[in-house]
């Protein structure tokens, strides 16, 4: 039998999508996203790294997530009446799940984030943009189906801390309040996951 030579081996791409497809709820959502024809959709978050985390742990794939993000950008529209008609037809679709899924238009997210969070956020370019400013590096994952029915994978930060179940701050709008809130449901939930520590403030320049 002829050894595999190092190519055959699984990618971390492919190691992500096939954790991600052990939950069926992330299953059913990839499959019938594209019926709601949202422009530069992806399921996003925790519906992707908790999935692989407890892939990782043996764990039920569904276990310890609170919710399933699915995010979309569509800047034509800004107002919250369009957002909400969104999110009808998202909770007709998946109605039969049994999991909550928050769906977003990353495009108008700056309108409400100063009152949630008590930090301004810049206008988002795309969905993708958004993800790059998880609150952590290690949260920034998403998946999304083409419209040939390929799922892609979006990983702006590389996949070792995800495998090696590392979480980094990310503190580019998030707060150290909001970080640390988060790692702290999530130690506990996931219990071999290393938590790093915000980052201690820069001083500034010495004078002599």
């Amino acid at each position: 039998m002829q050894r595999p030579t190092p190519t055959d081996a699984p990618t971390d791409h492919d190691r992500l999508l096939a954790a991600v497809l052990r939950n069926p709820v992330n299953a059913a959502i990839l499959a019938r996203a594209p019926d709601l024809e949202l422009p530069d959709w992806w399921l996003a978050g925790g519906a992707v790294f908790q999935t692989v985390w407890n892939v990782l742990d043996g764990r039920d794939p569904q276990a310890g997530i609170n919710d399933y993000d699915l995010f979309y950008f569509d800047p034509a529209d800004l107002s919250p009446k369009a957002e909400n008609e969104t999110r009808r037809q998202a909770a007709e679709l998946f109605s039969d799940l049994d999991a909550v899924i928050e769906v977003c238009n990353e495009a108008r997210v700056h309108l409400w984030f100063e009152q949630e969070f008590g930090v301004k956020a810049q206008p988002f370019t795309s969905s993708s943009d958004a993800i790059d400013q998880f609150a952590s590096t290690t949260c920034a994952y998403a998946v999304t189906r083409d419209a040939q029915g390929s799922l892609h994978v979006y990983a702006p930060y590389g996949f070792a801390d995800l495998f090696e179940q590392r979480l980094r701050p990310n503190p580019i709008i998030a707060t150290r309040e909001v970080y640390e809130r988060k790692a702290n449901r999530w130690k506990r939930e996931w219990p071999r996951l290393q938590v790093d520590p915000w980052p201690a403030p820069q001083s500034g320049p010495l004078h002599s």
